[in-house]
């Protein structure tokens, strides 16, 4: 998922480190720099699609290098940073979010990485006084504007480069866990263990790493064939209520097709994520069963080109994209997905694993997900002899020469809209008859889809009035076909979906 490391650069990190280990002092950034190439190095060898994001912060927040997946440039971004003036945590989290807010909207889950050395800052802006004025507020006026907690489903980490005996880290160690805890989306703070040093910042984000940053490794089963993948963005726990309370799910690592579906019969399905399947190589998951604290110089020698291994999710992916089909996939118990060939560009296609919502009847129209079964236990084919039909209730496909723009009604001002566009029409009749009758037809079907009938009774209550309205140089047939219209709306035909409103027919449409 989309990281974010806020590096603080105050004037309390420049402060001198005495390394028994080494003859040479280090200062806190200098440690703390040390710690992030750690996590970076760690993910690069696990991790390699994560996109990654450097921020600063003291007084204000600088973002030095913007998600990317070149490690390298967030590594020499940080051997340019400068020292400024105090610490500042509320502003860095502000920009945090709007930057995620901006880049990845409020859907996709992130992380974010607060690096810094303890110090809560002093005055307005530092912890303390953010914790203080948010316990003083009421939730529903001022805290509305809190960066925290964030608008987007996100974990916050803090690594304080401190002594675990420092005064000032056993004061400030509170404060931190208390704005995880008004966050509310996990997190911890992490702190080195022991004197502070080079190792001991390293195993600090080694920790972090290893805990929050772990790659999701599975393998995919169908028949006798399986294949060891990697799943990426990690699924996480997903939370599901029960009469008992609430319970977290996980998918299980071992992933089994259970059949194929035409992509016609599953056709938009709810779906809680999207992970991409990328095959693994055999060296990767030997490496990983003989030692799984294998060094990252020794890692990277032993990954192979994913693209050149002989692997089944090739051919799983290849198939399902000639046959335009889906692989129903089982993930744990009574929990399914699908996976389905997804093209980012016209050359260029991955395999995908949608997630349903755990449950049996996660797609409505496919019934019982337990009670699906091949098409060998039929004596008749569902789809017919010709495979023209289909045993969901689904929509049939139309084929039309042009897409019909689609209703949409999610705020009051797209009926508006939709209803002005009517009226507009009424007004220039006969001449715009044809687009008068196609937009009628349009928002009626529309309100029958909905189940918004006395939207038919309001249209005929505007025509009516506009036909009143209607001046003494207009048309004949603008109020014949006005009236034609208001009764056909308050009619038991209007109910009627199959049907449409034509046009009525004058000696004045005749001679025109």
């Amino acid at each position: 998922m989309p990281t974010i490391i806020a590096l603080d650069v105050s004037l309390s990190m420049s402060r001198l480190v005495k390394c028994e280990s080494t003859t040479e002092d280090f200062d806190k950034r200098n440690l703390a720099i040390h710690g992030i190439n750690t996590l970076l190095d760690y993910i690069s060898s696990n991790c390699k699609l994560e996109f990654i994001s450097l921020v600063v912060f003291s007084y204000l927040y600088e973002q030095l290098v913007s998600f990317t997946r070149d490690y390298d440039s967030i590594k020499t971004a940080l051997n340019k940073v400068e020292v400024y003036n105090k610490t500042c945590i509320e502003t860095v989290l502000t920009g945090i979010s709007a930057i995620i807010l901006e880049e990845w909207g409020n859907s996709s889950p992130c992380q974010v990485v607060l690096v810094t050395d303890g110090s809560p800052g002093i005055g307005q802006g530092s912890l303390k006084h953010f914790l203080q004025t948010y316990s003083e507020n009421d939730d529903q006026t001022n805290n509305a504007k809190s960066p925290v907690p964030f608008k987007f489903p996100c974990k916050l980490h803090v690594v304080c480069i401190a002594n675990n005996n420092d005064s000032e880290l056993k004061n400030s160690l509170p404060l931190y866990e208390k704005l995880i805890e008004i966050n509310g989306q996990g997190g911890e703070v992490f702190y080195p263990e022991g004197q502070l040093n080079l190792k001991s910042v390293q195993q600090t984000f080694s920790n972090l790493a290893e805990k929050y940053f772990n790659p999701f490794h599975g393998m995919l089963h169908c028949g006798n064939l399986k294949n060891a993948v990697h799943v990426y963005p990690a699924p996480i726990p997903y939370t599901v209520e029960t009469d008992e309370g609430k319970v977290e799910r996980m998918i299980s690592h071992e992933l089994h097709i259970c059949g194929f579906l035409d992509i016609s019969d599953v056709s938009s399905p709810p779906t809680i994520s999207r992970h991409l399947v990328i095959p693994r190589s055999k060296q990767q998951v030997k490496d990983d069963s003989i030692n799984k604290e294998v060094k990252v110089e020794d890692e990277e020698d032993s990954i192979i080109d994913d693209g050149k291994v002989p692997a089944f999710t090739v051919m799983l992916h290849g198939s399902l994209k000639v046959e335009s089909m889906v692989a129903v996939t089982k993930v744990g118990e009574d929990w399914y997905g699908i996976l389905f060939s997804w093209a980012d560009s016209k050359k260029k296609s991955n395999l995908l694993l949608a997630l349903f919502e755990p449950g049996k009847h996660a797609v409505s129209w496919l019934g019982d997900l337990n009670k699906l079964a091949p098409l060998s236990d039929f004596h008749e084919s569902p789809y017919g002899a010709d495979d023209t039909k289909t045993p969901f209730p689904i929509r049939p496909s139309d084929k039309r020469s042009y897409a019909q723009s689609c209703v949409v009604w999610i705020k009051p001002n797209g009926l508006q809209a939709d209803l002005q566009k009517v009226l507009r029409h009424a007004r220039k009749l006969p001449d715009k008859q044809q687009q008068f009758y196609k937009e009628l037809n349009r928002i009626r079907r529309a309100a029958l889809s909905f189940g918004f009938l006395e939207l038919l009774d309001a249209i005929a209550t505007m025509i009516e009035r506009e036909c009143t309205m209607l001046p003494g140089t207009a048309h004949p047939s603008a109020a014949l076909q006005l009236s034609h219209a208001v009764n056909t709306l308050r009619s038991e035909m209007a109910s009627d979906a199959s049907q449409i409103i034509l046009p009525l027919q004058t000696n004045f449409s005749k001679t025109e």
